[in-house]
């Protein structure tokens, strides 16, 4: 992972909060997708992308509300909001007051200062991994599209699981696998710099049954991390980790292509439980 690139994709953030911010562009300059980025960001800062902007775009305009003679109507369309409502409601949720009172007397306000990472390798953390290079494979299984937000994607995908465990989903797809040691595979595809596919799925070549997908996961090159612990904190706090402390003195970057968890059989809830998470990396240049 480049830390020059991601500051300098910050900066382009910084420079158009008075427009549409586009996080394909924002990829582009970071050297990843948009939707890695949004991962990339929120490991790095502890705060998701979404709340960085809003924070700093409400900082920016509580400025000109105590220094110039703009009007509401005009400084919520110069940030982005199609209401005067919607800005209101954003404003005071970083302010704790209302816009309009901003002018009429003295008032605290929170300021968000703009982040540039500055990152400190200290060299305290393990980690059990494995650089391997994976032919393109078909999966089978199925799938639930999710807005990006990481804090919130990680509620609401284990909520996924459990269905699919409680409506006998996992036990079909392990009937589907062809291999001796049988997997379960979590398997996240982004669409756009705003949404993601997550497949709960298992390599298989055998006919698609009913009301199920299936998507072929393209061949590339994946840092292979061993992950024990009850999952899922055990695995959401590695994927942390090794943005945070390994990706960025590895000498790689996080590649366009999907993310793969592999569960394999066993209890996950135990503290012993073993399983892999596979990040899609490219040689930084």
């Amino acid at each position: 992972m480049n830390l020059l690139k991601i500051n300098e994709a910050i900066d382009y953030i910084e420079k158009n909060l008075t427009s549409e911010i586009d996080l394909n562009v924002v990829g582009d300059i970071a050297g990843c997708s948009g939707f890695h980025f949004r991962k990339i960001f929120l490991y790095l800062t502890d705060v998701s992308l979404n709340t960085y902007i809003k924070n700093r775009r409400m900082t920016l305009a509580a400025y000109e509300l105590q220094n110039t003679s703009i009007k509401i109507i005009d400084l919520s369309a110069k940030y982005g909001y199609e209401s005067t409502t919607a800005f209101n409601r954003a404003f005071k949720k970083v302010h704790g007051i209302a816009p309009s009172k901003v002018k009429h007397k003295k008032v605290s306000l929170s300021y968000h200062e703009p982040i540039t990472l500055n990152i400190e390798i200290t060299g305290n953390r393990q980690f059990t991994y494995k650089i391997e290079k994976k032919e393109a494979f078909r999966i089978i299984g199925i799938k639930e599209r999710y807005k990006v937000n990481i804090e919130k994607n990680f509620k609401s995908v284990p909520s996924q699981w459990f269905k699919a465990l409680m409506t006998g989903k996992i036990k079909k797809l392990l009937s589907l696998n062809e291999e001796v040691d049988k997997t379960i595979l979590g398997v996240s595809v982004f669409q756009d710099e705003d949404t993601f596919d997550y497949y709960i799925a298992t390599k298989s070549t055998l006919e698609l049954p009913k009301n199920f997908c299936e998507y072929v996961v393209p061949e590339g090159e994946y840092a292979v991390f061993e992950c024990v612990g009850a999952v899922p904190k055990a695995l959401q706090d590695l994927q942390r980790n090794i943005i945070k402390d390994w990706l960025p003195s590895s000498g790689y970057e996080y590649a366009n292509l999907p993310d793969v968890e592999v569960y394999f059989e066993g209890d996950r809830n135990k503290d012993d439980y073993k399983c892999e998470i596979w990040l899609p990396i490219v040689k930084k240049d």
